[in-house]
Formats: C-alpha cells, structure tokens, sequence
C-alpha cells in the first residue's frame, strides 16, 4: 500500500491521479489533498477517498471547507497556507507525492519533498524551470525517487536505457526527440495571431488541460517550459533536445541512440497513462486508457518547429542558454503575460512581447539556493508588470 498526497487534486492532473487510484483501492491511499480554492470539488474528493488532511491556500476557501466537511461528519482536518502544503508533502507516513500544482506555488512543497526523500511525480513544470540545480541537488541529497508525470518527458523517462545515469554519451544516447502536438494555432495564418481569444487559445486539439497550461501549449511556452525540464531531467544540453510539431500526439517523445536507433513511447493522448506508470513504477497497472488503434490512426505526421510563429520557443532555448536566473526570469513573465492575455488586457502576440523585454531587462545571476530563484521570480514580476502598465 502507497500512501500519497496530490498537490493540486483539483486540477486535469490531480483529478486523473485520483481517476487511477480509485481503480487500485488495494494499492494506494490518500493521505492529503490541496488545492488553491475550489472548494465544491475539493469537498467531493474528500467525502470520496476520505485523506486525513485537505489544505487549501484561501483562508477563506478554507473556512467554508471545513464547515460543509464538519456537516457531512467528516474526519479530514482541514489546512490553510503555502507551509501547510510543505507539511503535507513531508508526513512520515506518506510514501510519494503527485506535484501538480500548476505555476511557482509548487516550488516550495515539491522542494520540501525532495528534501524528504519522498517519491515524487512531477508534474509541476516550474520547480525545475525555475530552480533546476537547487532541486535536483535535493533530490540527490533527500534520496528522493524522481519520476517524470508530463507525458513528453514519461515518454523519454521509458525510452532510455533502465537506470540511465545522465551520461548520454556512456549510454549511447545522440539526442532527445521532444513532441509537440503544435496547438491549435498551428496553422492559422500569422496575420491572424494579433486577434485570437482566450476561449480560442484554450481550445487544444488533443488534451483536455487547464486554461493557463493551454496558452502556454498555443504559443508554445509550454514546449520550451519542457525543454528546460529535459535538460535537468536528463542532463542533455540545448543542442541536445530537438522538439519535432507531431500533431496527432501520438507519439509522445522519442530518443535517438548512436547505432541510429529511436525508440519512442506512443499511446493515446490521456494524462493517466503516464501517472499511472509513475505510481507504480518500475511495474504497470491498468490506467483506464483505450487501447491504441494504429489502424484509425492511419498516419503519423512531423514537421520543425516555426520560431517565427511561435517566438516563445525561441526565448525559452534562450533561457536555458543563458542558464542562472534567466529560466526564472521567463517563467515569470510568462506567468504575468499569459494571466493578462486571460483577463483580455493584452493580446496573444504580446505574451511573447513581455517575456523577451523582461529578459532582455533584467541582469542573469548564479542561482546558488532557492532564495536567489525566489528573487528573481519577484524581480521579473514586477517588470512584467511594469511592461503591462506601459503597453496595455
């Protein structure tokens, strides 16, 4: 029996962790949910897999659960605050953590986990975007189990050699092929970009994501935001790590070896079969998933990425080559541009405007703990914001 705790079970990928455990009632239990401020869902997932602890970051949010949980006669004490998600991903009695938190909010529990030496899912891009060698070194130190979530680098994670090292050349490793589906602007013309909507961004011909995760996969961020993930994740450098636009999603991620075979992890695009693999790893459950049809699939299509089209691919290579704080930098702007495209103050082209002025802006500094990435984070928010006041 696993005991786990979701960060972000409210989210498309804490809802299909909790899909897959509900299916494995003999093999894994709950211990600890959290979620931002959705308090209706957080409610139901509660009364259903019964975790002793529910945390939620609005103190009001929280209130209100604890109320409808005290109702319903509900045992699960309830949480409130960024320390209390840390607390939960450290209980002695839990085994590993599914980080799905979407943006910076992660950072701190998935660290505190890792610390802990707990097995953790990682799902949350921007602990290693932001803090990569701050991470990874307490994942090494904490003896922490580190399995990939995201459906690109779980693809990777099972086409490398069992037990990879992170010597690409010793284990005979040339590149790493990273798939992107392309999003739903993939072939709208360029003069059409400056009038997209929100709804229109949100919209992923293949999976079924969150709104700020969507925009990200229309202009692309989201890829480049993987990109800085493979380099930690597997220690291969930018020139290393090719994104090939792959737009039935099919094909999940490949890698390249020297004797000039690639090997790649194909699957229906469904988030549960990657978590899946990840709770029960180095074994496979049933994840709820349909079969591959090859046959209605019919063809399988590949073409180079457009960094004119999509120009936020482009300053997240420019990050990770610039390595310190710039993947800080731009993830925070980012966060900032892709929030006022949502809120309909800027447009679609601007997010990759705001990102590359912030960059441009601010000094790269050597990130030698998570203070020194917590006040680059700070700094490019308030020149993202700044930019908005400007340009808006």
């Amino acid at each position: 029996m696993q005991f786990l705790t979701i960060l972000g079970s409210t989210g498309s990928i804490g809802t299909s962790t909790l899909d897959v455990v509900a299916r494995h009632p003999d093999k894994y239990r709950v211990t600890a949910l959290t979620a931002h401020r959705q308090v209706d869902l957080l409610f139901r997932q509660c009364i259903q897999f019964k975790p002793s602890y529910a945390v939620l970051l609005d103190e009001d949010a929280a209130a209100r659960l604890r109320a409808m949980l005290t109702d319903a006669g509900s045992k699960t004490e309830v949480l409130c605050g960024i320390e209390s998600l840390e607390s939960v991903s450290v209980l002695p009695e839990v085994d590993a953590v599914m980080a799905a938190i979407v943006g910076a909010a992660g950072l701190r529990p998935t660290l505190a986990a890792a610390h802990a030496g707990k097995k953790i899912l990682l799902a949350n891009k921007e602990t290693l975007v932001m803090a990569g060698n701050v991470f990874m070194d307490a994942v090494r130190a904490g003896g922490a189990v580190l399995l990939p979530i995201d459906s690109e680098h779980n693809a990777i994670f099972q086409s490398l050699p069992r037990g990879y090292n992170g010597d690409m050349a010793s284990s005979g490793v040339r590149r790493i092929l990273l798939t992107a589906s392309g999003g739903p602007f993939r072939t709208l013309p360029l003069s059409a970009l400056q009038q997209v909507t929100p709804d229109q961004a949100c919209a992923h011909p293949n999976w079924v994501m969150g709104r700020k995760i969507s925009v990200d996969s229309a202009s692309m961020m989201n890829k480049g935001l993987e990109v800085i993930e493979a380099h930690w994740l597997f220690n291969a450098p930018a020139c290393d790590i090719q994104v090939v636009v792959h737009p039935q999603s099919v094909i999940h991620s490949l890698v390249e070896y020297i004797d000039g075979s690639v090997i790649a992890q194909l699957g229906n695009p469904d988030m549960r079969t990657p978590i899946a693999y990840g709770l029960a790893y180095p074994e496979r459950i049933d994840s709820g998933v349909a079969g591959l049809d090859l046959f209605k699939i019919g063809s399988l299509d590949f073409a180079e990425p457009d960094f004119a089209r999509f120009p936020c691919l482009a300053l997240a290579y420019q990050a990770l080559r610039s390595g310190g704080t710039a993947p800080a930098i731009l993830n925070a702007a980012n966060e900032i541009g892709v929030a006022a495209f949502l809120d309909n103050q800027i447009s679609f082209l601007s997010i990759a405007q705001v990102i590359g002025s912030v960059l441009d802006g601010l000094p790269v500094q050597p990130v030698n703990c998570l203070e020194d990435v917590l006040a680059a984070d700070a700094e490019a928010r308030r020149a993202a914001m700044q930019w908005l006041g400007v340009h808006k």
